[in-house]
């Protein structure tokens, strides 16, 4: 019989093996999830299309109604940073972005890579902007029925002297700076020869730096880039056959070619991979108040973090005076009221070390320019500028009083110009019947009329006017460049340059994305590495409601809805009649300023 003490010693003993047993399986059970693991390949699945414009977008009941470029390459450095993931999968579906927002994409696809991780690039067919930003990808995949447009780069200008001279139109345009051209398509036959040798040297810039990028992602000499270039469109087999794509293959072949030589690893694509979700629980009264706010973008209160900031104040679209704006059309337009009261709140927030102000615009309104740049130099943080795909004239303008400009090397910059003038109708009246009468006092009072052209005495005065506003456009440029006036006046007189162009000639200071701008943005604040310094960013986005059914204006109610039916009608008919409809309406709500600071023409990637 055995003792009691003696069998609490080998209840002990046997507890003692069991818990070392238990032990040693939980130690095994993570050795056992690590292989299983090893496994696993996770890829994360994001998709390139649409517009990405520059600044935060309103909110749908679903989520982003579109999302902006910070939020996509956002997404990128998250699944860099993500030590879940293996690689990215890129689903690139005609994104609409000029060449600064190109520069970003790689830029992006860059760090990515620079963690070690793979990104493949799959594309059903390819323009030239598509093509680009796969060239950057380590794989670029392109099913068998796929065809690779890389064709170089061009310019069509349409102009419609002849048109206006039929209909009985006469375009009365004005300029200062024999390269300030944005007037010529409506006062002329073709192109003069200063706007042909403008566009020619971007034009130029452009195709070198679609040569460089293509070589440098492809691995490809320049001499067989061009070749390829030349000899232009290719099928998927042909453009693998040059080393231009990597795979011919469809899409659903995806996770084969992803497991590599692992022929037993499991693939799991991650769709909408880091895609901002809302809540869209609007059941009972608190979802109906949710919902409700959501359309009048009014947003959940933050709490105020005392940590240190960097504002980033995003400048997109056309230049006008008062509130931002945006419409039907796509088109958004930047007011300076919204942006002015932008730059006071960050100068005024004293957790707010530094600005960046982020520019994509063609310009537009010379006296709302002015006020714009007039309330940065009142700012005394450091100011940093970052050019996106065009910050031109009016959005130079804006730009030049930073303490540094940052530009992508495809930002079209420059314009340092302005114009201005009229289309006067009244042979297109006297035509289908309708006569005008005038009763006026005051030598120039015809100014203004959209009937008549310009008396000798108007003309003179509206030369003098827009003289005086292009001396002081270049007296701003060359003290916010530090150059003489001189050789800041000989680089301006309207004429464009490329980002890299702009940098030889000291127009802006570094070549650079955004992330770049704010870094250095960072350094001029003195916050250093272990400052945890949050972004604030400004304007808000205007609110659903506004977006969807226009200016609260009933006159502007009513101007968004014709544009609108007139624009989609013409976009059945032909995008890029669509496009010139676009820019004329767009220069038609400028046409109650007397004086503009406009890019001439706007440049796509197809």
């Amino acid at each position: 019989m055995l003792s009691l003490v003696h069998f609490r010693a080998v209840a002990l003993r046997w507890m003692s093996v069991s818990s070392l047993a238990l032990a040693l399986s939980v130690v095994a059970l993570p050795m056992q999830s690590a292989s299983a693991q090893d496994k696993l390949a996770t890829w994360a699945h994001i998709e390139l299309k649409g517009g990405y414009a520059e600044g935060p977008q309103m909110m749908g009941l679903f989520g982003d109604v579109s999302e902006s470029l910070s939020e996509v390459l956002g997404r990128l450095d998250k699944a860099a940073k993500d030590d879940a993931v293996t690689g990215v999968v890129l689903k690139i579906d005609g994104p609409s972005i000029g060449r600064g927002k190109l520069n970003e994409f790689r830029q992006a696809i860059s760090r990515v890579k620079a963690k070690g991780k793979k990104v493949v690039a799959y594309l059903d067919s390819a323009g030239s902007g598509d093509y680009l930003v796969a060239a950057g990808c380590d794989e670029v995949v392109m099913p068998e029925s796929g065809v690779l447009m890389l064709l170089g780069v061009r310019s069509e200008v349409s102009f419609y002297k002849n048109l206006f001279d039929f209909l009985g139109v006469k375009a009365e345009m004005l300029r200062v700076g024999e390269y300030k051209s944005a007037a010529e398509p409506y006062s002329r036959t073709e192109m003069s020869k200063e706007f042909r040798e403008e566009l020619e040297q971007v034009l130029g810039d452009f195709y070198d730096q679609m040569v460089e990028q293509v070589a440098t992602g492809r691995g490809l000499t320049a001499e067989k880039v061009k070749d390829a270039i030349d000899n232009g469109p290719h099928t998927a087999a042909a453009a693998k056959e040059l080393g231009l794509i990597t795979r011919v293959a469809y899409e659903d072949e995806l996770p084969g070619i992803l497991k590599g030589d692992k022929a037993d690893a499991t693939i799991k694509l991650t769709k909408r991979y880091g895609k901002k979700k809302i809540d869209t629980d609007f059941s009972g009264m608190l979802g109906m108040v949710k919902m409700m706010n959501l359309m009048m973008g009014i947003e959940p209160q933050a709490r105020s973090s005392k940590n240190p900031k960097i504002a980033i104040i995003h400048a997109s679209g056309m230049i006008m005076p008062g509130a931002s704006s945006s419409d039907f059309l796509g088109d958004s337009t930047l007011g300076s009221d919204t942006l002015v009261k932008a730059i006071e709140k960050a100068s005024s927030d004293a957790t707010v070390k530094a600005i960046v102000l982020r520019v994509d615009s063609p310009g537009g309104s010379a006296l709302a320019s002015d006020l714009i740049w007039r309330a940065l130099e009142k700012v005394e943080k450091p100011i940093v500028a970052s050019m996106g795909d065009v910050a031109g004239s009016g959005g130079y303008y804006i730009a030049m009083g930073a303490d540094t400009i940052f530009a992508e090397p495809g930002t079209i910059t420059g314009s340092i110009g302005v114009v201005g003038g009229k289309i006067a109708l009244e042979g297109l009246y006297n035509k289908i019947g309708i006569t005008t009468s005038v009763v006026a006092h005051g030598k120039n009072s015809g100014i203004l009329s959209t009937t008549v052209g310009f008396t000798d005495s108007e003309r003179a005065a509206m030369t003098k006017l827009l003289f005086d506003i292009y001396k002081q456009f270049t007296e701003k440029a060359a003290k916010g460049r530090k150059m003489e006036y001189a050789k800041l006046e000989k680089l301006a007189r309207g004429r464009i340059y490329s980002g890299s162009t702009a940098l030889k000639l000291g127009l802006i200071d570094k070549l650079g994305t955004l992330e770049d701008a704010v870094e250095h943005a960072k350094e001029l604040a003195k916050l250093g590495p272990d400052d945890k310094v949050e972004r604030l960013i400004l304007p808000k986005p205007t609110s659903p409601l506004e977006s969807l059914f226009g200016p609260l204006n009933p006159d502007e109610q009513t101007r968004v809805s014709a544009d609108s039916a007139l624009f989609n009608a013409m976009k059945a008919i032909s995008p890029d009649l669509a496009d010139d409809l676009r820019n004329a309406l767009q220069i038609n709500r400028l046409a109650r300023e007397s004086r503009l600071m406009l890019m001439p023409f706007t440049i796509r990637i197809q």
